[in-house]
């Protein structure tokens, strides 16, 4: 006898508040990451120097383009708008900006453990925008839920 398991959709626990948890993490994801990308045009002078050093072509360019990709996509994320596209572009953002300005393995000493902190935060939010990837597809509850697919 073959076991088999018929997959079910994914629905929120409207009776234990899913609807409204649900809101509350897309909160907390998409202003973290907003507020990053603000921060990119508020540190524009010192992010733009770091991402010469890490050497980055067109540094202050590739600050302020990762600045409102980190904006756009983290309201996207909030008010469900476009949120398969927000969560690709947050995803492919923070990996590649993981590999090339968080690599831990090619420093040494104290400047070592930080990068490596970085890096791991921007694979883990990586994660988390790749959840939301996948969850743009349905109907969110609180979200405007205008998107492309």
């Amino acid at each position: 006898m073959i076991l088999q398991i018929d997959p079910i959709p994914l629905q929120l626990a409207e009776q234990a508040g899913g609807d409204e948890l649900f809101l509350v993490a897309r909160v907390l994801f998409g202003v973290i990451l907003a507020f990053m990308g603000l921060n990119h045009f508020m540190q524009l002078d010192q992010m733009s120097q770091y991402a010469s050093f890490k050497g980055l072509p067109a540094p202050k360019l590739s600050v302020i383009a990762s600045g409102l990709v980190l904006v756009a996509g983290g309201l996207g994320i909030v008010a469900g708008v476009a949120p398969v596209v927000a969560g690709l572009a947050l995803a492919g953002f923070l990996v590649v900006a993981a590999v090339t300005m968080h690599n831990f393995w090619a420093v040494e000493g104290e400047d070592q453990q930080d990068e490596m902190i970085q890096f791991l935060k921007n694979i883990g939010l990586a994660g988390g925008a790749l959840a939301f990837v996948i969850l743009g597809f349905l109907e969110w509850p609180y979200a405007v839920n205008l998107g492309l697919f």
